[in-house]
């Protein structure tokens, strides 16, 4: 079934809510929804940041999804169909909260 909004705004937490410390390196990337992302060899967990803020971790990924992933010409087109869903994921932090833009008055 095809999502009308973009899902990589939407990632799912696994449903039991977890404290995480990452110590994953994440690299800035070219995307509209993902701003970095990062993956660990020895442990196969690829971590998402998207541009709301919130980070995810994908469990079990293997090294080829990774490469994919950062060569894909749409890097999320490429979480929605090759990562989300396929792979248990943990939230590292939860979306941000946008502040509202601040008004200049000068009188």
């Amino acid at each position: 079934m095809l999502e009308a909004i973009p899902s990589a705004y939407c990632a799912e937490p696994s449903a039991a809510p977890n404290h995480v410390v990452s110590r994953i390196p994440r690299q800035p990337v070219q995307s509209t929804a993902i701003a970095k992302i990062g993956y660990s060899k020895r442990r196969h967990s690829l971590e998402i940041e998207f541009v709301n803020g919130a980070v995810y971790r994908y469990l079990g990924v293997p090294p080829a999804v990774y490469r994919d992933l950062m060569s894909a010409a749409s890097k999320a087109q490429f979480y929605d169909f090759h990562v989300k869903g396929h792979y248990r994921s943990v939230s590292i932090r939860p979306p941000q909260k946008q502040q509202a833009p601040t008004k200049n008055h000068s009188d």
